[in-house]
């Protein structure tokens, strides 16, 4: 069988044996899936760095639609998130993308919107750091549920109905500039993470640790 090429986000690497990992990745044109990654915990693994969470890679590999595991061959890394590990906020952001897609994504269903979503929002975390973590959140948030058909009405204030009403009509890097703190747009954030974890049937448990 031959292997194929996809561009993917990894999403998530569990241990398997001694130098295995298997591996969440949600490709470009396939969706959400999970391979075993062979000596990929080993110093001189085919995958080097490239299955850190959130790295943008264009992966190698063998699938088959009635296996439940692909076979990862190797992956190239397009852009990588370590730069951005170094810092704590950040570093517990792109965990929180990664904790809500692994949940929101169904295996093997595409999709482009949420994978052009998850690549805006952690380029813009690149770019603006610390600062950036709350509008990055409340973006993805609000935009997952949205694209998940499951964005009900809010009792929001006036100041968290603007914000969201404005993250619902333009692009994250042109929201309005303002300063953010945890307190803004707590309400917002708070009722859509709220339908997300609804809608998931879990936690959502990493915002705890911002």
């Amino acid at each position: 069988m031959s292997a194929q090429s996809s561009e993917a986000i990894v999403l998530r690497t569990f241990p398997l044996k001694e130098a295995d990992l298997i591996v969440s990745y949600f490709t470009r044109d396939l969706g959400k899936l999970r391979g075993v990654a062979k000596r990929a915990r080993r110093p001189k693994s085919p995958f080097g760095a490239g299955l850190q969470r959130l790295s943008y890679v264009r992966m190698t590999y063998n699938h088959r639609e009635n296996r439940e595991l692909d076979f990862l061959d190797s992956c190239e890394i397009l852009t990588s998130p370590f730069s951005m590990t170094a810092d704590y906020d950040v570093s517990v952001a792109l965990d929180f993308l990664t904790e809500a897609s692994e949940h929101l994504l169904p295996a093997g269903e595409p999709n482009e919107r949420f994978f052009r979503l998850i690549l805006a929002v952690r380029n813009y975390l690149a770019a603006s750091g610390a600062v950036g973590v709350w509008p990055a959140v409340t973006y993805f948030a609000l935009w997952s549920a949205r694209l998940g058909g499951f964005l009900g009405p809010m009792e929001l204030d006036d100041d968290e109905k603007e914000i969201g009403e404005e993250m619902l009509r333009v692009k994250l890097d042109d929201l309005t500039p303002r300063t953010w703190t945890r307190a803004t747009a707590a309400g917002l954030r708070r009722q859509v993470i709220r339908a997300i974890e609804e809608h998931v049937e879990r936690r959502i448990t990493t915002l705890q640790y911002l």
